[in-house]
């Protein structure tokens, strides 16, 4: 009689299948650690890996090929769409989508190269190779076990019977009560159908909304400059979130300072973004309408569309339509569209000091240079000017020195070695964005008080407007969609109305929103209209003539540039 031999093999091949089954699903399965693009284990189901298994159970006889050749690939895929699909809102606060963000790749590889270190470039490309071909492999090697098992038919059935129950439960869920996984399939799928409805044949337009009457009287403004500013980045986080809101405090209250000395009114309200954490175009364009614009089907309709635009009413009442883009590097073809008289991007600023972050150019000199450029131009119209802020877009530094002496901001000498230095090493920090955010409106705020303080003899009205929130790594997880808006202008029917309107006076804006974004449109250009009241018309007859002595005696002021 003979002693049966231990075979190690047979008994291990049991533990092994069990680590590659768990390690297959925890690949489908893992979740985010807001707000960073780390990831942790999540208790959860992949009912792909349970369609997978089913496969090779079904197919045993082609599974060791399955599981060598076609399978590692489809793997690595699924384990990138997830990733995707559950870093992508802990980061921005939105989904990524395939067919509107991947356009803009393009761009943003270029600013990498020119703003980041080459080493870096190639250390990250290094890693996520490296990171590909870990999770190539070992899907190859746990793939490889699931098909080394269904070779035995005892451990077929098992499997086979095991993968189809779990199938037929995700599909019978919430009643089954599993704790499945979003299946990466869907998060394809979405992105599928997004594509083919873009560029597919037989595509539709969306529906767009009605445009307002832009051509609506602007009587009340008397000829007075209008500069609409997208402060990039600024959501109602900065007022919702008491740690924010405190930081923010003395900046905000010396932008109040700066409008109170300067004679003029500052009125506030939120409103609601089409859009969070990024696409500020979408803002942009839904404001600049008046049509809400929520995602880039609609804004490539729109823009095909031929609608009308604010900077080109303001034209035909007479102003000067111009914009100022110190973030804009390359064409932007879509500028035609919006009718503008001028368009300032990069080269047209020429700012020759430090580079401030991928943007470079510090907002202060943008709104320096737009005055040497346009505002200070002796016996000229009125200007309407859009300006989106870059300083404060993520990631939000370094942030150039405040310049106290705006005669200066123009100049080589401008800022002082020592505090570009300190600034300069401030970076952000990527896995904690808050203090660079801060760092960031802070600035934009003392920036925006002491252009009022400049300004505090000239006809002028400023809208201050936020893009959307942050980023959700900044702004934290269910974040509305509101932003702040702040219409600084001398005290009158413009500031009453806009009061009437649900505005509150001051810096401090109050939920719930007013309106959505686009609904703002009518809402300023109401209070823009003229007084129809016979005290009205005469406040209405003094103020005009002010702004018309104040605008006849304008001359290029050399001691503010």
């Amino acid at each position: 009689m003979t002693t049966p031999r231990f075979d190690l093999r047979s008994w291990l091949r049991w533990p092994a299948l069990a680590a590659a089954l768990v390690a297959l699903n925890a690949s489908l399965t893992f979740a985010n650690v807001w707000p960073t693009p780390k990831i942790r284990w999540d208790n959860a189901l992949s009912v792909e890996l349970a369609a997978v298994v089913l496969l090779l159970a079904v197919a045993h006889r082609h599974a060791r090929r399955l599981a060598r050749v076609a399978l590692p690939a489809v793997w690595v895929i699924l384990v990138a769409g997830h990733y995707l699909d559950v870093t992508a809102p802990g980061l921005y606060g939105r989904d990524f989508n395939l067919y509107w963000d991947s356009q803009h790749l393009g761009n943003v590889t270029a600013m990498l190269a020119r703003d980041v270190p080459l080493w870096l470039i190639a250390t990250a490309a290094t890693a996520l190779f490296t990171v590909l071909a870990v999770v190539w492999f070992g899907a190859r090697v746990a793939l490889g076990q699931v098909a080394a098992a269904v070779a035995d038919r005892r451990a077929r059935v098992v499997l086979g019977t095991s993968a189809l129950l779990l199938v037929v439960a995700f599909a019978a869920a919430p009643a089954a009560g599993l704790p499945f996984s979003a299946p990466v399939t869907h998060a394809y799928a979405r992105q599928a159908r997004f594509v083919l409805a873009m560029a597919g044949p037989g595509q539709a337009a969306p529906a767009l909304g009605t445009s307002p009457d832009l051509d609506a009287p602007i009587d009340g403004l008397h000829g007075a400059d209008v500069l609409v500013i997208f402060v990039e980045a600024y959501g109602a986080v900065t007022y919702d979130n008491p740690a924010f809101a405190d930081a923010l405090a003395p900046s905000r209250d010396a932008l109040a300072g700066a409008a109170r000395e300067a004679g003029r009114s500052v009125v506030s309200a939120f409103v609601e973004s089409p859009t969070f954490g990024a696409s500020s175009w979408l803002a942009h364009l839904t404001l600049l309408t008046g049509v809400e614009v929520r995602d880039q089907y609609a804004y490539v309709a729109l823009m095909a569309s031929g609608r009308d635009t604010l900077p080109r009413a303001f034209r035909r009442h007479g102003y000067r339509s111009v914009a100022l883009m110190p973030g804009m590097r390359q064409a932007w073809p879509e500028g035609a569209f919006y009718g503008f008289n001028e368009i300032y991007g990069r080269e047209g600023l020429t700012y020759a000091g430090p580079s401030f972050g991928w943007w470079s150019i510090p907002d202060q000199f943008a709104l320096a240079r737009l005055d040497a450029l346009e505002l200070a131009r002796a016996h000229r119209t009125p200007r309407f000017v859009v300006f989106p802020t870059s300083t404060t877009h993520a990631p939000f530094g370094p942030v150039a020195p405040y310049v106290d002496d705006w005669s200066t901001v123009l100049t080589p000498s401008a800022f002082d070695p020592g505090e570009v230095s300190r600034a300069m090493a401030l970076t952000p920090d990527l896995t904690n964005l808050a203090p660079a955010y801060l760092r960031a409106m802070s600035y934009e705020f003392r920036t925006f008080a002491g252009y009022v303080r400049e300004h505090a003899g000239d006809p002028m009205v400023v809208v201050l407007v936020g893009d959307h929130q942050p980023v959700a790594a900044v702004s934290g997880p269910g974040a509305s969609h509101e932003v702040p808006v702040h219409v600084i202008a001398s005290p009158g029917p413009v500031v009453d109305r806009l009061v009437a309107a649900g505005f509150r006076p001051g810096m401090g804006p109050q939920h719930p929103p007013v309106s959505p974004l686009h609904g703002l449109v009518p809402t300023l250009l109401h209070a823009f209209a003229a007084d129809s009241g016979d005290d009205g018309a005469a406040a209405a007859d003094d103020g005009a003539g002010a702004a018309d002595v104040a605008r006849a005696s304008r001359q290029p002021q050399t001691h503010r540039r």
